[in-house]
């Protein structure tokens, strides 16, 4: 048995398919860990979505925010934008099959994988943990936002959770403020300023980022400690490369004309496959 966390798909089904065969992927035993951005950007959302539901006993996957932009077209409260490529899924007739499915997806995994170094616990959301959140701290306000979500008022949630404001706890005034904010470390972080407040204007690479802005996981992170693996997936600018060796980006920019990458998490070998012309 093996477990592979793989990068944004972004509808790049083709690319997954022949990283499935390259990793020689077994329905039987194997797991895959997807990191978010399930849909969008790329050509394929719907035959995505159709196949790891079909295979989603072998699946761990963490929503990100083109996940949840697409739930909210759907629910009416949020407008296509002429980049997004994900009309195929609205327009099938699996889709409310589909948006049934997405909305029970959590925001984090974690789970502990005997690897060649000995035990490890990974834990994977969509961009990022907020740097003060514990490990109790994270499953809390995901588990929170999960709930809402599948929810019978999951519709006022998604009314509720898009927007650049809260950016840093102390401005939180409501429940509503709350949920944004945990959303947005969870789905949309790269960046925070010196006092630890959210940055989500720039998404640039480090080396053009403004001096004053940290990549969020150069920050103190409360959720790091010994035996513990955090990944995550949203920053296709990092092209993998965080320099931290217990934070491991996966996204690395299939749907913008790179690559699509699977991490091997027991002795992390590293797998790809480029974009197909």
């Amino acid at each position: 048995m093996s477990n592979y966390a793989i990068g944004d798909l972004q509808g790049c089904y083709e690319e997954l398919q022949i990283l499935l065969e390259k990793i020689s992927f077994n329905p039987q035993i194997d797991y895959l860990w997807f990191c978010g951005d399930l849909v969008n950007r790329g050509p394929d959302s719907l035959k995505c979505l159709l196949f790891l539901s079909s295979i989603q006993e072998n699946c761990k996957i963490v929503l990100g925010n083109h996940d949840l932009h697409l739930l909210a077209v759907h629910e009416g409260v949020r407008e296509m934008t002429p980049s997004d490529t994900f009309m195929d899924v609205l327009e099938s007739s699996e889709s409310e099959t589909l948006i049934s499915w997405l909305k029970s997806l959590p925001f984090h995994v974690n789970e502990i994988v005997e690897t060649k170094s000995g035990n490890c616990e990974f834990i994977m959301t969509h961009a990022g943990i907020a740097p003060h959140w514990s490990k109790e701290d994270l499953i809390k306000n995901s588990d929170e936002l999960s709930l809402l979500l599948k929810g019978k008022d999951s519709k006022k949630f998604l009314e509720e959770i898009f927007g650049n404001y809260p950016i840093h706890p102390s401005q939180c005034k409501s429940k509503e403020d709350g949920l944004r904010l945990s959303i947005n470390y969870l789905t949309r972080m790269r960046y925070l300023d010196p006092n630890g407040s959210l940055d989500l204007d720039f998404k640039g690479p480090i080396e053009e980022a403004p001096k004053e802005l940290i990549p969020w996981f150069n920050s103190d992170l409360n959720i790091i400690q010994p035996d513990r693996q955090v990944l995550f997936g949203h920053w296709a600018a990092l092209n993998g490369v965080t320099n931290q060796n217990q934070i491991t980006a996966l996204d690395t920019g299939c749907a913008w004309g790179n690559k699509l990458t699977a991490l091997k998490l027991e002795d992390q070998e590293i797998y790809t496959c480029d974009k197909l012309n």
